[in-house]
């Protein structure tokens, strides 16, 4: 008889390619990059948040104080997780943004110490699908404030690195910080990079690691 799949356990599947999550503040190029590496890599992208929470963030920003805006994060996060896991049994995924896009964006939005959103987050991470690699993409405010211009879907937590004082430095301060404990972390700069030339040195980088 089989025994019962434990009810908040993660969901146990084989791997078949390595699982890629790419980070960094808004407009530096993930979800253009993820897509790209998914074709290269033979696999599929996915997104946190990923359906049913797409399109939610917005009205859940406003409208929630920052402990329940937390748990609608972490909920997205978990069941994106599920989804990482069901497609890593059939090839390689990437993922724009991942755990610490929720760590560090909901520390920066709402001005709390990165240390307490760590500790909210401690108790789920066992669940969490573990990456490969993390690529934490970095750029220039000069770069950034070009990409945002070609931007055809500029949201409110885009304008907000800009509009908002000290939004940008927070998330770059918590990125870093971050990844500094981020055994899968690999800080990757993007200015004078094209998308290929990340996604080649991407590929370079997790050949060598079959290597």
């Amino acid at each position: 008889m089989t025994a019962p799949r434990a009810p908040y356990g993660p969901e146990e599947a084989g791997r078949r390619g390595p699982f890629v999550v790419l980070e960094g503040v808004s407009g530096v190029g993930k979800s253009t990059l993820a897509r790209l590496l998914a074709v290269r890599l033979g696999g599929s992208s996915v997104h946190t948040l990923t359906d049913p929470h797409t399109g939610c963030s917005e009205v859940i920003n406003k409208q929630l104080r920052p402990l329940p805006q937390f748990a609608f994060y972490l909920s997205g996060l978990l069941h994106v997780s599920d989804v990482v896991r069901r497609a890593l049994s059939e090839g390689p995924v990437v993922a724009d943004r991942y755990a610490s896009s929720v760590v560090a964006c909901h520390a920066a939005v709402n001005r709390v110490p990165l240390g307490q959103v760590q500790e909210l987050i401690t108790p789920f991470r066992g669940y969490l699908a573990a990456p490969d690699a993390t690529f934490y993409l970095t750029v220039s405010d000069n770069s950034l404030k070009a990409r945002m211009g070609t931007k055809s879907d500029v949201k409110q937590h885009d304008s907000d690195l800009f509009d908002v004082p000290g939004r940008l430095d927070r998330l770059r301060d918590n990125f870093r910080a971050v990844a500094g404990e981020d055994p899968s972390a690999v800080v990757l700069p993007t200015d004078d990079r094209s998308p290929e030339e990340l996604a080649d040195l991407i590929v370079k980088h997790l050949e060598g690691d079959r290597a």
